[in-house]
């Protein structure tokens, strides 16, 4: 199986997938727990997907100064910080570990 084969049919499947979604009634979603874990499980998934991406290089394990970047965005996102003053600032904090030597 080729590469473009396997991303067709894994877009097939997205397709389809999707489609199905229209066929759940509506009803269903205004129930609490439906609503409750679909909210959450968004959160969940984008939250895996940074964690990820901040501590992994060519699949190992590696500390760098994008973990002090995001910590410092999310303590800065608790203290309700504008979306792009955080950015600002965990670039910066980035830069600094980097040029300090405490980064890749």
């Amino acid at each position: 199986m080729t590469l473009w084969t396997l991303i067709i049919v894994a877009s097939l499947i997205v397709l389809v997938e999707k489609l199905a979604g229209y066929l759940v009634p509506p009803a269903f979603f205004e129930k609490t727990a439906p609503r409750r874990v679909s909210g959450l499980l968004t959160v969940a998934l984008l939250s895996a997907l940074v964690a990820v991406n901040t501590v992994t290089t060519n699949q190992q394990i590696v500390l760098d100064a994008r973990l002090p970047a995001l910590l410092l965005a999310c303590v800065l996102f608790a203290l309700r910080v504008p979306f792009i003053l955080v950015l600002i600032a965990a670039a910066v904090c980035a830069a600094l570990l980097r040029l300090a030597g405490l980064g890749v």
